[in-house]
């Protein structure tokens, strides 16, 4: 459950929003992250732990006496029961309608700053890549040129059947990754070539051993393609240094694979606190 449906179910019932104005040194949760409160139930996170504990237990004791606002200076050391060591500064407001409509805002500005993931192959790996991006903070499409394989997804993943699936990758925006993993090494190789040579992809992975990189290289030079561009792509997905090649697994290694090249740079930090603010 979102920020925004959370208040919504809770504000005429009254609840608290708790938010990390400021983080000193090591803290579980940076400034921006943002959780509420009522009597009975939470959303969202400021991290968990003794700290969380601590704060829902004073949002719920504000609750009772009707407090309308208080902050907090919590050192993380033993007496809170955490050894991180650093600092936070917490607020804890009673929840406005306000404070809705903001959440609300900030909520829809970050599902339209998601990352744009395209995950071309509804196989056995590709349904369990797609299943694993759903809850992280990407806009996940999964596209595969049959009928019948898109069933049983998450929500979040938007499914999409086209006959030629190389066409989403000239109509993907700048700054898409694209994952390429479908039932035909021919289809991987257009799809690869397609993704390197528009020359704008925040990541371009491929499916695949050494020797299948090989050939790909091979013939993407021998049509014209940049030796430069290769330095780019990404083979095998998820890393070579787990010998598993279950679909959940290389699943869950790409998954993270993406989390760092997507989300890892500050050019990201805004997006990321957006987004904590916005989800349950």
């Amino acid at each position: 459950m979102t920020l925004s449906a959370f208040l919504s179910r809770h504000l005429a019932g009254r609840a608290i929003l708790v938010r990390i104005e400021a983080a000193l040194g090591s803290t579980p949760r940076e400034a921006g992250a943002c959780m509420a409160v009522s009597a009975t139930a939470t959303a969202g996170t400021i991290g968990g732990g003794q700290l969380e504990f601590h704060c829902i237990d004073i949002a719920r004791q504000m609750l009772s006496n009707d407090t309308i606002e208080a902050h907090l200076d919590i050192p993380l050391g033993p007496q809170m029961g955490q050894c991180c060591g650093g600092r936070v500064r917490v607020s804890l407001k009673r929840a406005t309608p306000a404070d809705l409509a903001q959440i609300a805002a900030l909520e829809k500005a970050a599902l339209l700053s998601r990352p744009p993931v395209l995950v071309f192959g509804a196989g056995h790996t590709g349904r369990a890549l797609a299943a694993a991006l759903a809850p992280l903070p990407f806009a996940v499409s999964l596209i595969d040129d049959r009928d019948d394989v898109m069933a049983g997804l998450p929500p979040a993943v938007t499914c999409i059947r086209m006959a030629d699936p190389v066409d989403a990758v000239a109509q993907a925006p700048a700054g898409a990754a694209f994952v390429v993993l479908t039932h035909s090494h021919a289809l991987d190789y257009r799809l690869a070539e397609a993704a390197l040579i528009r020359g704008d992809a925040t990541y371009v992975g491929l499916i695949g051993s050494a020797t299948k990189r090989a050939r790909f290289e091979s013939g993407f030079l021998r049509s014209g393609g940049r030796r430069e561009a290769l330095s780019r792509l990404v083979c095998p997905i998820g890393g070579s240094d787990v010998d598993d090649k279950r679909p959940e697994v290389i699943a869950a290694l790409t998954a993270a694979e993406l989390v760092r090249c997507l989300l890892g740079s500050s050019q990201t930090a805004r997006g990321r606190r957006v987004h904590d603010e916005s989800a349950a």
